[in-house]
């Protein structure tokens, strides 16, 4: 919402917005660009007399303002469908779905275009530090918008893609998530499917290889050619580490040299190297553009290093994304590295409805020390990662988890945080307490 709130101040509207909890990055990128911000959500705000209420999905019906908005009768529409219908109608869009790398491949994909000369539009859910916003509107055909599975709005529970009308569509993996609106896989792949359902004869299906739930969507029905990537697919990758040579169709194509971690980066380059090239952009430009790709912020984001202890902040929070993340992590500091010291939020609705919790010790196990926060938690955390043994510990209280994790850190170690939200400001707390005499 905040990314659909620059596109309309980039359009020529004056907007402002409400939200319960707002902070950075968001926050920071909102206030720079003239947009004012109101904590909460006030039935006095109906005093600005908007043109147009833009809701968005968090809204839900006994809000006050929303309350307020239909006792007066008011217009209003989601922001899924206000993009649709006021910016997209002219653009080629290239949307990026999939319950992970959805950020990471969309700020990739639009970087590549960027490098190219093409000038895209994007709609990120992140910030990618190659552009320093998560939105811009741009005078240009090629708009590139990270496709979410979630539901619209409480009076739309299409999910947010279906409105995109796509011509380019990544399908990045299909997993279970989202357990507050989805009552399993398959109510997942049914969305999935309307999804596909709007993508044109003319257009691009970029899918991974080796998704069983993603050959089940194509299964229903698809009326779109697709390319594949992964293992077998039509794109692939060999090498790690500092670089990946990628293939098309069995050619050698060229070396992607960069220093993001992790196998599921390099299948994110894939997707959008597939996915430029489907835009124009032939394969060998996008790999030379990867070369100077910065990645998101919050993405295995260095916040600082104190004594030879470093703390990263990365917005994994779900299962498969935190083994992804930590494995990348062990792989690169190889067999003589330090510590990994683990420090876990689990904030998402479905992590805190404890759908997936079994899952955690397993994602967990490549990390040295696991801290777990468990406040607000309905289930039982301690119990959960007690497979992990004493190399878990869990705590409610945000001050002593934090002077148990300095208690135990040491030089050479890294620090990864975990968690889709503010996490309380730990990264820096983190990095002042370390720097303190111990």
């Amino acid at each position: 919402m905040g990314g659909i709130a620059l596109l309309a101040r980039a359009a020529g509207h004056r907007v402002t917005g409400c939200d319960a909890n707002v902070y950075p990055p968001m926050s920071t990128q909102l206030a720079e660009q003239g947009i004012e911000l109101i904590e909460g959500f006030a039935a006095d705000q109906l005093e600005f007399a908007p043109d147009l209420w833009v809701i968005g999905n968090v809204v839900t019906r006994g809000n006050p303002l929303m309350e307020a908005i239909l006792d007066r009768g008011d217009r209003y529409v989601s922001g899924p469908q206000w993009l649709a219908e006021n910016i997209l109608q002219s653009k080629w869009v290239l949307a990026v779905s999939g319950t992970h790398g959805k950020t990471t491949t969309s700020s990739m994909l639009a970087w590549i275009l960027e490098d190219a000369g093409k000038n895209p539009s994007f709609l990120i859910g992140g910030v990618p530090q190659n552009f320093s916003l998560s939105a811009r509107l741009a005078d240009s055909t090629h708009f590139v918008v990270e496709a979410d599975e979630y539901d619209t709005a409480f009076f739309d529970k299409r999910s947010k893609f279906v409105h995109y009308r796509a011509k380019t569509a990544i399908l990045n993996n299909i997993e279970f998530d989202h357990a507050d609106i989805f009552g399993d896989l398959a109510a997942i792949e049914t969305q999935f499917h309307h999804f596909v359902r709007t993508l044109p004869r003319s257009g691009r299906i970029i899918s991974a290889r080796n998704d069983e739930a993603i050959a089940r969507v194509i299964d229903k029905g698809c009326w779109t050619p697709i390319e594949t990537f992964g293992a077998g697919g039509d794109w692939s990758n060999v090498g790690a580490g500092d670089g990946f040579t990628v293939f098309f169709k069995g050619q050698s194509i060229g070396t992607v040299a960069w220093d993001l971690m992790g196998e599921h980066n390099r299948s994110n380059a894939l997707a959008a190297i597939a996915a430029a090239r489907h835009a124009g952009v032939e394969p060998l430009q996008a790999i030379e553009a990867l070369a100077r790709f910065q990645n998101v912020r919050r993405r295995m984001e260095l916040r600082g290093t104190v004594a030879g202890i470093a703390v990263y902040d990365d917005f994994a929070h779900h299962p498969t994304a935190i083994e992804a993340t930590l494995a990348g992590l062990r792989a690169r500091l190889g067999g003589n590295g330090g510590r990994i010291l683990a420090v876990l939020e689990p904030r998402s609705n479905t992590m805190k409805l404890g759908i997936i919790k079994d899952r955690l010790p397993h994602s967990l196990g490549a990390a040295d020390k696991v801290f777990c926060y468990t406040q607000g938690l309905g289930w039982d955390a301690a119990a959960a990662l007690a497979p992990l043994g004493a190399q878990a510990q869990c705590h409610d209280d945000l001050q002593s988890l934090l002077a148990a994790i300095v208690a135990d850190a040491r030089a050479g170690d890294q620090i990864l945080v975990m968690s889709n939200g503010a996490f309380g400001g730990i990264h820096g707390k983190l990095l002042d307490a370390l720097a303190a005499p111990r």
